[in-house]
């Protein structure tokens, strides 16, 4: 990246912290119930320990349909700013199921328009491609 404008303050505190992206090589699919929330080909790995790996799948894969935003929000220093939504299929279970960095940190760009979800809250299925 030529020039940082959002840079993230995690890394500027800790510069030997380390988060990966890669892409998935195959499919992953998530569902509550007989209710397909999201499938995409195009997913990403994200990596840090010692969290265990999430996937990021893109906006554009997600059926927002099945998802209603709440007014739930975190932050991390190294990734920014997370909005949560609600897997409606999934009930009260599917309470703050899904994640997104809608404006990352600019270290973290790769994760922008890609959502994550909470594999305790609905079935996500990677299929290696």
């Amino acid at each position: 990246m030529d020039q940082v404008v959002n840079p993230s303050p995690g890394f500027q505190r800790n510069p030997d912290k380390v988060i990966t992206v890669e892409p998935y090589i195959g499919t992953v699919t998530v569902r509550a119930g007989d209710t397909i929330v999201a499938s995409s080909t195009k997913a990403r790995v994200l990596t840090e320990a010692p969290y265990s790996p999430a996937f990021y799948i893109p906006f554009d894969d997600i059926n927002f349909d099945q998802l209603r935003g709440t007014d739930m929000s975190t932050h991390c220093p190294y990734k920014g700013d997370a909005s949560y939504w609600s897997v409606l299929a999934a009930g009260e279970a599917g309470k703050d199921a899904m994640w997104a960095y809608e404006q990352p940190f600019d270290e973290m760009a790769e994760i922008r328009n890609h959502g994550a979800f909470y594999a305790s809250k609905v079935t996500i299925e990677a299929t290696p491609g």
